[in-house]
């Protein structure tokens, strides 16, 4: 199978460390790990030097032709909301998407995006600094100003910094598995999974060196035991706070609530036993906590829209397994 081929946008004035974002996520060898190998191209609007904000150069080996071919097109980011993008780099979008690329906007790489004018009508998102500024600018964009990222298919976009990391996370989770994803994001020293939908701000530390302690041994717990019935009242007994105490704290430190992280939790727990195993679909419902297969397919199919069989299916028709 070729290697999927990504173009990165760069240009004068981009901040390096969200380029190397795409670019560390996709492009280091990492066969040791199991990792399929991506040809990931650099692409400024000519191919050449470029300065960056930290006030050294770097060099794109593509001009605007590295986008040609390419399955997925990243913009990592952008001089700023009220820099307007060149047409040349709009319409190397537009042709790009109109062939079926997947088209990504990092950070402020969504207003690049919709720029182009592709996301009308779409759910998306950028850094919550300038979510307000993209509503007003772009109207038709149905703006999701919380989120961490939002994946519409064959268009995302993510918020900030760090999240751009648990975008191309998620990307590469949804091209290679969970397991993948898990061992690069161990390799980077990251979260393997951020849900889309939880918070940009999360309130981080948590108060108290003691609480936080124990907060996060009850969730390493959980994720242990997610086969037992659990709850909000069974984790705050477990971590011996009040039901009020620990849903503050929870949320602090995850950016969610315990149902939505308990629902995430069990459903990539499914998803890697549908990718490593040949479990039935009844043993993966009972292992991963939801009680019957029935309710295991209704809720994968909600949040995945697929089924479990076919999930496992498509997976290892894009693996090769």
């Amino acid at each position: 199978m070729a290697p999927r081929t990504i173009a990165v946008i760069a240009f004068d004035g981009i901040s390096p460390f969200q380029l190397s974002i795409p670019c560390g996520i996709f492009g280091e060898e990492r066969s040791a790990a199991g990792v399929p190998r991506f040809e990931v191209r650099v692409c400024g609007l000519q191919a050449g030097p470029l300065s960056t904000s930290n006030g050294f150069a770097i060099v794109a080996p593509y001009g605007l032709e590295g986008l040609e071919g390419a399955d997925t097109v990243i913009v990592p980011s952008w001089l700023g909301p009220d820099a307007p993008p060149p047409e040349a780099l709009l319409a190397a979008l537009r042709a790009a998407r109109a062939r079926g690329a997947c088209l990504v906007g990092l950070c402020l790489g969504a207003f690049v995006l919709a720029a182009a004018g592709l996301l009308d009508g779409r759910p998306a998102t950028t850094h919550w600094l300038c979510t307000q500024e993209f509503a007003r600018r772009y109207p038709r964009i149905r703006v999701s100003p919380e989120v961490l990222y939002v994946d519409d298919g064959d268009v995302l976009t993510s918020a900030g910094v760090a999240a751009g990391i648990d975008c191309c996370l998620h990307l590469l989770r949804r091209w290679c598995g969970a397991e993948v994803a898990n061992r690069v994001a161990r390799r980077m020293v990251v979260p393997p999974h951020r849900q889309g939908g939880q918070a940009q701000y999360i309130e981080l530390p948590l108060p108290g060196r003691v609480e936080g302690e124990r907060l996060a041994a009850v969730i390493d717990w959980a994720r242990q035991h997610l086969d037992h019935p659990l709850g909000l009242d069974r984790l705050a007994e477990e971590a011996r706070m009040s039901r009020r105490t620990f849903t503050r704290r929870f949320r602090q430190a995850t950016g969610t609530t315990v149902t939505d992280w308990l629902r995430h939790e069990r459903l990539a727990l499914a998803q890697r036993l549908l990718e490593g195993s040949d479990l039935p679909v009844e043993i993966i419902a009972a292992r991963a906590g939801f009680g019957s297969a029935v309710s295991l397919r209704q809720q994968f199919r909600e949040v995945f829209r697929v089924s479990p069989s076919a999930y496992r299916r498509e997976f290892r028709g894009l693996t090769g397994g």
